[in-house]
């Protein structure tokens, strides 16, 4: 059977979606010869009768896709409603709701639906869906015995190791940890601080951080210096300069001021006094004749 390049491209890119980005409880299964040799997987909803199972959809691609939808049967043993003992699936989107823009994903999405919500009025399995109308708990015990016999493999089939693309959402944690809270110093004389992350990336731990030394002071101008200096002088308490040297008379008498008085008193000091008086009288005359 030969399909066009496009049809080819199509199928190619979703089942690499598929595979890179799988939904919730939903896997493929390809065959190494045949691309189109197609096999879905779907987990059994949490839930319902059908959890812990696994339920195989085969798909079998027609020359008219996406015009007309694929043909697909379950080929795992189930007891539902709208599923025959056959594997015939009855679903309106596999009929007449279908339309060229669904894939592979939408298919298995609804059959997953389908195990969910049961349609008893559209019914392939009569039986279970009259039971599931009457007596719903003797409908869940059935569905759940056919599940655990058909549907429940030993091991988790290997496509389900990898996980969904809704799984691998990160969740936010909180900032705090425990590792900073016990990590704080009990030194008493120490105050505990948030790390440090330096540029490179590495942590620094609070407790062997130092207190930064207080940064110099910057240098004022000489201007400034020079003005701090002057007013430092002008504090300064003064003394009073000695008074410049008069002239020589002035320092005499203020010399012969201060010296304490003689006592001139008595007989000698008047003969003294006549001494010195006559000499001078006699030495005036002699100097007076010199000069005739």
């Amino acid at each position: 059977m030969a399909f066009s390049p496009a049809i080819m491209r199509r199928l190619m890119r979703e089942l690499t979606e598929l595979r890179k980005n799988p939904p919730e409880g939903i896997r493929v299964q390809t065959s190494e010869e045949d691309m189109l040799d197609l096999t879905g997987i779907i987990e059994g909803p949490e839930g319902t009768p059908y959890a812990g199972g696994y339920f195989k959809v085969k798909f079998k691609f027609t020359e008219e896709f996406p015009t007309t939808p694929p043909k697909c049967w379950m080929t795992t043993k189930i007891f539902h409603p709208n599923v025959s003992g056959s594997g015939e699936i009855c679903v309106n989107t596999l009929k007449k709701d279908w339309k060229s823009e669904y894939g592979i994903v939408h298919i298995l999405t609804t059959v997953k639906c389908l195990l969910i919500y049961p349609n008893p009025d559209s019914a392939l399995d009569e039986e279970a869906g009259k039971m599931l109308q009457e007596n719903y708990d003797s409908y869940c015990e059935r569905a759940k015995l056919i599940t655990s016999v058909h549907a429940k493999p030993r091991t988790k089939p290997v496509e389900f190791e990898t996980p969904s693309s809704e799984s691998t959402t990160p969740t936010p944690t909180p900032s705090t940890s425990t590792s900073n809270i016990a990590s704080k110093p009990s030194h008493p004389s120490r105050t505990p601080t948030s790390n440090l992350t330096s540029p490179n990336g590495l942590t620094i731990p609070a407790a062997s951080c130092k207190a930064p030394s207080p940064a110099p002071q910057p240098l004022k101008s000489s201007a400034a210096n020079l003005s701090v200096e002057k007013e430092s002088l002008t504090t300064v308490d003064r003394h009073p300069s000695p008074s410049p040297l008069s002239t020589a008379d002035s320092n005499v008498a203020k010399a012969s001021v201060s010296l304490p008085p003689t006592d001139n008193s008595g007989p000698k000091a008047v003969k003294r006094a006549a001494t010195g008086g006559a000499l001078t009288g006699a030495e005036k005359r002699k100097k007076a004749l010199k000069r005739l």
